[in-house]
């Protein structure tokens, strides 16, 4: 690298700071330190990432659509994706920019990703009609492709799991449960040929078209939880999606709502949704209660990062009563990319005294850690991994 590429790329880095020691940018590289600038600051005097004094900028991104629509184009020219995502969240939490994402024409330069989606729905409830319609399509973009990348493996999971569910001591070959048969038939040891005899095969037996497991997905709909929202939202249509299942989604504030009957389509399921709000775990686990009619075929998913602004001992209570009844419990404190979440590690700790495991899962750990609850594994390596 030159002398002088060395210099432009640390005049980009450190912004208007370096502007006597670095040299001076032009061209392409001045509108991309511009397009930096109007969002992290960075002119004479200031450091990039650090707001020029009395909160002044040397450039800005004012309060209308026309100059956020042509500083998104200028990023999305100069950046890739991956960062321009990344751009868009802070100008959302640096310059406020929630009202102008209200307006269709915005909505439209925008690069869609999990958190947009999280930010609109914060919205729903404020959207004017001509911006629902747009707003849709965004999240149906994010929808088409968080289904590509994730629902046929998680699928494929699940399935596989359903499939080994239920035992046979007449197997067909492939079905051959290895591990047990030859535990099974030890005492068959032959010293002289060193090898187990297999009096008894024990395997897999292929998945009956009846509803083999009922699953109840409760999410907490609280802000913190919106990219978990929109990642439940979509395995639980896919879940929905298997006769052998029978699936439930209910969501929470200080109320219960339940989605079910929009599963079918994962993007009727998040706007059904409002982020935000109080959080009353109580209820939303006595609700799910009552659509519990086969306890031990039952696994109930709680997706929520614990501060309960209900009554803390039923809520307790109510999961002791699950788990006695013979319900496989799981608490998700975040079904994300992010990792855990700020939680109430006191709820968590007293639900992990009742058996019921709380930990953090990535999307593309979803479908084996469903899997396991079907199958009833020990859950505990899932746990260790967060």
């Amino acid at each position: 690298m030159t002398t002088d590429n060395r210099l432009r790329r640390w005049r980009m880095v450190l912004g208007g700071d370096a502007e006597q020691s670095c040299g001076g940018l032009s061209g392409h590289d001045q509108r991309m330190d511009n397009a930096l600038a109007a969002l992290y600051g960075g002119g004479a005097g200031q450091g990039r990432g650090r707001p020029a004094s009395g909160g002044e900028r040397s450039a800005g991104l004012q309060s209308s659509a026309p100059d956020v629509a042509r500083w998104l184009g200028d990023i999305r020219e100069f950046f890739p994706t991956s960062v321009v995502q990344v751009m868009q969240r802070d100008a959302v939490e640096r310059l406020n920019l929630r009202q102008l994402l209200l307006e269709p024409e915005l909505l439209s330069a925008v690069e869609p990703d999990v958190h947009l989606v999280g930010t609109l729905l914060s919205l729903n409830r404020l959207m004017p009609e001509e911006t629902k319609q747009t707003a849709r399509q965004v999240v149906r973009k994010v929808v088409d492709d968080l289904e590509s990348k994730l629902a046929q493996g998680f699928r494929a999971a699940v399935t596989g799991a359903l499939n080994r569910a239920a035992r046979t001591n007449r197997p067909l070959p492939r079905d051959i449960d290895w591990n047990r048969t030859i535990r099974a038939n030890l005492k068959h040891y032959q010293p002289e040929h060193r090898t187990v005899v297999p009096e008894r095969l024990i395997g897999y037996a292929r998945a009956a078209k009846t509803v083999k497991r009922d699953v109840i997905l409760a999410i907490d709909q609280s802000g913190s939880m919106a990219a978990s929202v929109v990642y439940a939202s979509l395995f639980g249509a896919v879940l929905a999606s298997m006769r052998a299942l029978k699936t439930s989604l209910v969501v929470f504030d200080t109320a219960v709502v339940d989605l079910t009957a929009q599963l079918t389509d994962p993007v009727d399921v998040l706007f059904g949704t409002q982020l935000g709000g109080g959080t009353d775990i109580n209820r939303a686990i006595a609700y799910s209660q009552s659509l519990i009619t086969r306890p031990t075929d039952s696994i109930f998913i709680l997706i929520s990062d614990l501060y309960e602004g209900g009554v803390r001992d039923e809520m307790l209570r109510r999961m002791a009563d699950l788990c006695a009844a013979g319900v496989q419990c799981i608490v998700l404190l975040a079904l994300s990319d992010e990792g855990a979440p700020a939680y109430d590690k006191h709820n968590a700790a007293a639900l992990a005294e009742l058996g019921v495991p709380a930990f953090a899962c990535t999307p593309d750990r979803f479908g084996p850690l469903m899997a396991a609850a079907i199958e009833r594994r020990d859950l505990a390596p899932f746990a260790a991994a967060n």
